[in-house]
């Protein structure tokens, strides 16, 4: 049983607009497809297309918490690589300025802490409506 090749191999090109084009680029962006390539083939194809509705709140609290989430992981480091410099003093060194270091460190994370929870709290909310 011999398999037909899915490869596609074959281009139709065609000329647009500026404004054909922007319509074209704003019908893809509503669909749910990633690739313009995708959308074209469905419509040519007469297959179904799946538009989306996007909430721009929500994009634009999701862009806060993914820079909050590499905010609290570089704290992270941070407190993991003093725990590791702690573990290397002398019995008998001097530990306060490593201890005032830690202290930001916790208020830092705090405050990011409360920022997540509000975050969290608008995008439920959001959610709601």
């Amino acid at each position: 049983m011999e398999r037909k090749s899915q490869n596609r191999t074959r281009i139709v090109g065609i000329r647009l607009t500026d404004a054909e084009f922007n319509t074209l680029e704003q019908r893809w962006r509503e669909s749910t497809n990633r690739k313009i390539s995708d959308y074209l083939r469905s419509v040519l194809l007469s297959k179904p297309i799946i538009k989306s509705f996007r909430n721009k709140s929500i994009d634009e609290s999701m862009i806060m918490l993914i820079q909050l989430r590499n905010e609290l992981n570089a704290i992270g480091v941070n407190l993991n690589q003093a725990v590791k410099k702690l573990h290397t003093f002398p019995p008998h060194a001097d530990l306060k300025a490593w201890m005032l270091n830690q202290q930001l460190q916790n208020k830092i994370l705090s405050n990011k802490l409360v920022e997540i929870k509000t975050l969290i709290q608008k995008m439920g909310e959001a959610w709601l409506l």
